[in-house]
C-alpha cells in the first residue's frame, strides 16, 4: 500500500497492540511455523493485564506489527484468505507461545470454545424428531438473567417449546437489581461475556452495570429471546406430578395465578437474587430511610446526613467512596477485613485503537479472550491448596499463598500509610481468597477521610435510629444501608418445590446446606436442572458465563437425549449424587475456603463449603460435557 493511502487509525491501534495477541494472529492467518520460533517467542506474564510488549525488543516487535500490516493489505486485496483452523499440535503450541509457558493439552478444546473456534451447542444426533414429539417437552425456564437467557436461546434453537418467565419488570438478573454507586464487573468483560456473542465495543475492561445490562439485552433481542420472557411473571410453586411425569408448576403475573403444566424445568434464578437481612436484627425497626445495596434508593439523598454502612464485602467496596463523598458521616461496619488487590486497569477506558484491533484484525479477540481466560481461570488454584508441609497455615495455604500475601499487605500498608489505627482494623490475618478477593475502587481513601470511620466491633441489633454493637455502643445514623450479601444458600428463595413423594427442596438441602450432582441436579426431583446451583460459583477465577454454558450445554444435551429416545422422566440416583458430594467434599478439605481463620458466606453454619467449586475450569468443562444415562433412573414412554 502507498504510504498516501494508509489508515492512520489502523497504523495507530497497531502500535497500541498487544504484541503477543497480534503474534497469534499472524501465526494463525499465515500458518507460518516461523512466527512460533525464536525470536518472536513472548516471555511469560503473570499479571492479570499481561505486558503489550510481550518482553520483546522493539526490532522484532515493529517487525511483527509490519508482518500484521501486510496480511491486512493482502486479505483486503483479496490475495490471501482466512485459513482453516490449526491442527491440535499446532494450536497447542500456539497457546503455549501467546503465554510464554506449558498450557496442558486438555485445555484446547476448551479454549477452542470460548474462543469462539469450535460450537458448543447441542444439535439432534440424527434427523430432528417431529414437531409432535417435541412438543411434549415444554420446558419451564425460571429467571431472565445471564443463564436463563442462553438457557431458553439454546434449548428454542432445537425446536423445543420453551417458556422464559422474570419475577422483574425486566430481564438481566443481578445486572437489573443492583444498581447502587459504580456497581460493575470485577471480572475483565471480555471474558465476562458469552462465547458465542462478543462485544467488541467494550468502553472499559471493567464495565460498570449499566453498560453490562446493555450488552445482555441487546443480546436477548439479538437471539429473539427478548420479545418472548413474560416480565413480573413468578413462579410461586413447582410439584412434580408423578402420573403425568411433568411439574405443575403455580404462576403469578399481573393477570393473576394459575397453573401450567412442563416435561422439564430449568431453573435460572441464580444464587444472589435475595438479600440478606437477617445478618441485622431489628433493622425492620430501623426509624431512618434503610435498604439493601440491591434495592438502592435513589430518592434519597445522602447530602448532610449520618449514614451507616453495614458489610464490607463487594458491594460495599465499590460504593462507599461515592457514598462517603456524599454524606456528612459514614460509619463502616465491618465483620470482618478484606483483602484487596491494586485497581490495575479497573478504572481505565478500552482505547480507540484497542477497538479497532479488536473489530477489524482477524482473531484478534479471540486471543485476547484467551489470555484473559487462562489469567483469570485455573492458574490460581494450586495457590489455594493446603501444602502439609508448610510452616505458617495460619497465615497461608502454601509458599505461594504467602507471596501473594506479602503482595496485597504491601499494597495495603502503602495505601493507609501514617494510619496503623485504620491498617491494624483492615488488614486480614488469614490467608489470601479465603474470602472472594475485592478490586480497590477507593476503598483505603475513603476510609482515611475526617467522614468515615471503621467500626469492627459486630452488630448485636438495631434500637431506633441506633446501631447497637457488641459492646453496647449506639452509633446514630438517619440512613443504613446493608451490604450485607445474599442468601445463598436458599437460592429459589420463596418458591415451594416439591418431588417425589413428597419430598422438598426445603428438607433436602435443610440447615443451610443445598447440594446438586454437578450443581445441576437433585435426587427425587426430575427432569428438574439447575443453572449455577450449589457448588458452582467462582471463587479462584473465571467467569459465570463459562459455569453458565458448561451447564447450559449439559441440559440441552439431556432433553435431546430425552425426546430422541422417549424418555418422559430422568432422576440422579442418589448413590452418584452422594459419591459426587463426597468428592467435591474431600477437595474442599484442602482448600482455603474451610481455613478456620475467617468466616465467609461460602459455607454454612456447620463449616461446610457449598458456594465455589473446587475443581479446575478444564475439570468441569469435561464433567458436563455429555450427561451419563446411566447415573440417572430413567422412565421411558410406554406403548
Amino acid at each position: 500500500m502507498a504510504d498516501e493511502a494508509r489508515d492512520p487509525a489502523r497504523d495507530a491501534a497497531l502500535r497500541e497492540a498487544s504484541i503477543p495477541t497480534l503474534l497469534m494472529c499472524v501465526a494463525q492467518i499465515t500458518g507460518d511455523p516461523r512466527w512460533l520460533e525464536a525470536p518472536y517467542l513472548p516471555q511469560r506474564d503473570v499479571s492479570i493485564f499481561a505486558d503489550p510488549t510481550g518482553g520483546l525488543p522493539e526490532p522484532v516487535r515493529t517487525e511483527i506489527r509490519a508482518a500484521a500490516a501486510r496480511v491486512l493489505d493482502e486479505l483486503a486485496a483479496g490475495t490471501r484468505t482466512l485459513p482453516a483452523q490449526p491442527d491440535d499440535a499446532t494450536f497447542v503450541r500456539m497457546m503455549n507461545v501467546c503465554l510464554g509457558e506449558r498450557v496442558p493439552p486438555e485445555y484446547a478444546p476448551m479454549a477452542r470454545e470460548e474462543m469462539g473456534f469450535a460450537e458448543r451447542a447441542v444439535g439432534w444426533t440424527a434427523a430432528p424428531p417431529p414437531a409432535a414429539r417435541r412438543e411434549a417437552y415444554r420446558t419451564l425456564v425460571v429467571g431472565a438473567g445471564l443463564s436463563g437467557v442462553a438457557a431458553a436461546w439454546r434449548l428454542r434453537s432445537l425446536g423445543l417449546p420453551v417458556e422464559i418467565v422474570e419475577k422483574n419488570a425486566e430481564i438481566g438478573g443481578t445486572w437489573w437489581d443492583n444498581d447502587y454507586p459504580e456497581a460493575g464487573v470485577d471480572t475483565p468483560n471480555h471474558f465476562y461475556s458469552y462465547s458465542f456473542a462478543p462485544n467488541l465495543g467494550w468502553t472499559s475492561n471493567y464495565s460498570k452495570r449499566g453498560e453490562v445490562l446493555d450488552y445482555l439485552k441487546r443480546t436477548a433481542e439479538g437471539l429473539g429471546v427478548l420479545r418472548t420472557v413474560r416480565l413480573e411473571t413468578e413462579v410461586l410453586a413447582l410439584a412434580w406430578d408423578e402420573a403425568r411425569r411433568e411439574w405443575a408448576a403455580t404462576i403469578r403475573d399481573p393477570r393473576g395465578e394459575r397453573v401450567e403444566r412442563f416435561r422439564a424445568v430449568v431453573l435460572a434464578c441464580g444464587p444472589l437474587s435475595r438479600p440478606k437481612l437477617s445478618a441485622v436484627p431489628g433493622i425492620e425497626t430501623f426509624t431512618g430511610d434503610w435498604w439493601h445495596s440491591s434495592w438502592w434508593r435513589k430518592d434519597v439523598p445522602l447530602a448532610g446526613k449520618d449514614v451507616a454502612v453495614i458489610g464490607t464485602g463487594a458491594s460495599a467496596m465499590q460504593f462507599l467512596r461515592s457514598v462517603a463523598s456524599e454524606a456528612r458521616r459514614v460509619t463502616v461496619f465491618q465483620r470482618s477485613p478484606q483483602w484487596a488487590r491494586p485497581p490495575q486497569d479497573y478504572h481505565g477506558t478500552v482505547s480507540e485503537g484497542q477497538r479497532w484491533l479488536l473489530e477489524h484484525v482477524p482473531y484478534y479477540y479471540a486471543w485476547y479472550r484467551f489470555g484473559l481466560m487462562w489469567r483469570f481461570g485455573d492458574g490460581l488454584l494450586p495457590t489455594l491448596r493446603r501444602d502439609p508441609d508448610w510452616p505458617h497455615p495460619e497465615r497461608a495455604m502454601n509458599a505461594r499463598n504467602d507471596r501473594h500475601r506479602e503482595q496485597l499487605a504491601a499494597y495495603m500498608r502503602e495505601q493507609l500509610a501514617g494510619r496503623d489505627d485504620l491498617l491494624e482494623k483492615a488488614l486480614p490475618h488469614y490467608p489470601p481468597y479465603g474470602k472472594r478477593i475485592l478490586i480497590d475502587n477507593g476503598w483505603f481513601d475513603a476510609l482515611r477521610r475526617d467522614n468515615v470511620e471503621l467500626v469492627t466491633q459486630a452488630v448485636a441489633r438495631v434500637e431506633g435510629d441506633a446501631i447497637v454493637t457488641a459492646d453496647g455502643e449506639r452509633h446514630h445514623a438517619d440512613v443504613a444501608i446493608l451490604a450485607t450479601g445474599f442468601e445463598a444458600s436458599r437460592m429459589l428463595g420463596p418458591m415451594a418445590v416439591t418431588g417425589r413423594d413428597g419430598a422438598t427442596i426445603d428438607r433436602e438441602w435443610a440447615n443451610d446446606d443445598p447440594k446438586a450432582h454437578l450443581g445441576i441436579t437433585v435426587p427425587g426431583f426430575p427432569n428438574l436442572f439447575l443453572l449455577v446451583g450449589p457448588g458452582t460459583g467462582l471463587a479462584h477465577g473465571g467467569s459465570i458465563f463459562f459455569v453458565t454454558e458448561c451447564q447450559v450445554r449439559y441440559v440441552a444435551r439431556m432433553l435431546v437425549e430425552m425426546v430422541q429416545r422417549g424418555i418422559e422422566a430422568v432422576d440422579v440416583k442418589r448413590d452418584v449424587h452422594d459419591a459426587y458430594i463426597e468428592r467435591f467434599d474431600a477437595l474442599h478439605e484442602e482448600l482455603v475456603w474451610s481455613h478456620p481463620g475467617m468466616r465467609n458466606w461460602y459455607r454454612n453454619a456447620a463449616g461446610r463449603v457449598f458456594v465455589p467449586m473446587p475443581w479446575r475450569l478444564v475439570d468441569y468443562w469435561t464433567m458436563t460435557r455429555e450427561p451419563v444415562l446411566a447415573e440417572f433412573d430413567v422412565e421411558a414412554r410406554t406403548a
